[in-house]
């Protein structure tokens, strides 16, 4: 019989679960060297549960041409994605009008900053 923490281990890798380090949020400041791949996860999951519910049309340019230049910070107990400069203007080739827009893009910011808590098991604050 397997030790206790061989067996939570293998347990984990079955249900999909990485067994990194716990968060660091100084480690988060070089984010891109530490948590690449949780961050390509957490920015997939979102862009995956978005394109399930909205227009593939919107969900793709918003993530081609709007969060292909976004940026996640860790703040204060919480992640949060900055966007570039006039993200409407940055959608060429998709119909939709500005209120759309406006709402799909917040709701899609909103589940980033959701999975990045998740894929980083980092709680949000009360």
């Amino acid at each position: 019989m397997p030790a206790r923490g061989i067996d939570r281990f293998f347990s984990a890798r079955l249900a999909g679960v990485d067994m990194a380090d716990e968060f660091d949020p100084e480690k988060f400041e070089d984010k891109y060297v530490h948590y690449f791949q949780e961050l390509q996860r957490a920015y997939k999951n979102a862009f995956n549960h978005m394109n399930e519910r909205h227009d593939s049309e919107l969900i793709h340019g918003i993530d081609q041409m709007v969060l292909n230049e976004s940026e996640p910070f860790y703040e204060d107990g919480t992640f949060h994605v900055e966007l570039p400069e006039n993200p409407r203007d940055r959608l060429q080739g998709v119909l939709v009008d500005d209120e759309t827009f406006e709402e799909t893009l917040a709701e899609y910011v909103e589940r980033i900053e959701e999975e990045l808590h998740r894929t980083l098991r980092v709680d949000r604050p009360e």
